[in-house]
């Protein structure tokens, strides 16, 4: 959906302290933006440091040194993570996230849009503080909505699932789901189990989640795919939840990723896949590397259990396997959305 923006240079220090006299967010937002104006593309350097800081922070791992690089260079989708990054670190709405996303915003990353329209559940509002720019929530929430109505007008599915989170309206994310957008189709099934539609019959209800969660998976969505192969195991076809799981392993999902690695293990494992040491070993290697935060970790404990019952060599055919599945497949990742839930 995105294309990467024009290229900045950094702010000299001395600008720097200028704007800090100034009221901060209203220049910064200012300058940042004139000076993006001009750029050009990324070069292979910074494009290398957007993809490594956009991969820590979907494994909860300090991203801003990394994303600062992209951003300040002028790419929208670097700056946007950048803000998220420093809202979520700060647990609320920091002037420089806010100028960050009025940056990326700017230059029309509509969930940066979709950041800036009304601010609410934040901790700068009971301390009265939030940031203010040019624009008002209002303005971006209008923004939001009109550039966002153009794309869908034109069928895409990403800009109908942010028109549905800024408007609340439930058929955008119908509308979303039926042109193909898998991200849309998971949430839709959420919405769905959780009572959003009605439905005259409880069979009809549960006809179109798991409809939607298969649409979702075979769409590539990590968390569809994870959902779909739990859909699955519930109803006892145990032959797809296996190939979902494998799938949703391969995406790096670390709930599906981290469920493979620990079955085949396991011989009484739910799926009865059987027991492959040498590759659960591997795989559970791997969690390691989830050291910045999130709930996988932990599970990295059963490793001396695995190796309890392998021979030295299985354990370096292991490690080899772990090291060939990191060069081949995507970084594990617990996929936050993208709009902070």
């Amino acid at each position: 959906m995105e294309s990467n923006p024009p290229t900045a240079f950094l702010l000299p220090r001395e600008a720097r302290l200028l704007i800090s006299m100034k009221p901060v967010i209203v220049g910064l937002a200012c300058l940042l933006s004139c000076i993006i104006t001009h750029a050009s593309t990324l070069t292979h350097a910074q494009q290398i440091a957007k993809e490594n800081g956009i991969t820590l922070y979907n494994q909860y791992k300090t991203a801003e040194p990394e994303l600062r690089i992209a951003a300040e260079a002028g790419d929208r989708e670097a700056q946007y993570y950048l803000a998220e990054d420093l809202r979520r670190t700060n647990r609320y709405m920091t002037e420089e996230a806010y100028s960050w996303y009025t940056t990326a915003a700017e230059q029309g990353n509509l969930y940066a849009m979709r950041q800036l329209s009304p601010i609410k559940s934040d901790l700068c509002i009971a301390m009265e503080n939030c940031p203010k720019g040019l624009k008002s929530a209002e303005d971006w929430n209008e923004k939001l909505i009109s550039t966002a109505t153009e794309l869908a007008e034109k069928g895409d599915g990403e800009a109908m699932y942010l028109l549905h989170h800024a408007t609340n309206n439930l058929e955008w994310l119908e509308k979303s789901a039926a042109v193909g957008y898998a991200h849309s189709q998971f949430w839709l099934a959420s919405k769905y189990a959780q009572g959003d539609k009605f439905f005259l019959f409880p069979w009809e209800k549960d006809a179109a989640i798991e409809s939607l969660l298969k649409r979702s998976a075979e769409g590539g969505d990590p968390k569809g795919i994870t959902r779909y192969y739990g859909l699955l195991q519930e109803k006892g076809e145990l032959e797809g939840a296996r190939y979902w799981l494998r799938k949703g392993a391969e995406t790096g999902h670390t709930v599906a990723f981290s469920n493979y690695a620990l079955f085949l293990s396991d011989p009484n494992n739910p799926l009865q896949l059987p027991v492959d040491l040498v590759k659960s070993y591997g795989l559970m290697s791997l969690l390691l590397e989830l050291d910045g935060g999130g709930d996988m970790l932990p599970l990295a404990k059963e490793l001396p259990r695995i190796a309890a019952r392998m021979t030295p060599e299985q354990i370096e055919q292991a490690e080899a396997f772990a090291k060939e599945w990191k060069a081949t497949h995507p970084p594990l990742s617990y996929f936050p959305g993208k709009l902070g839930f």
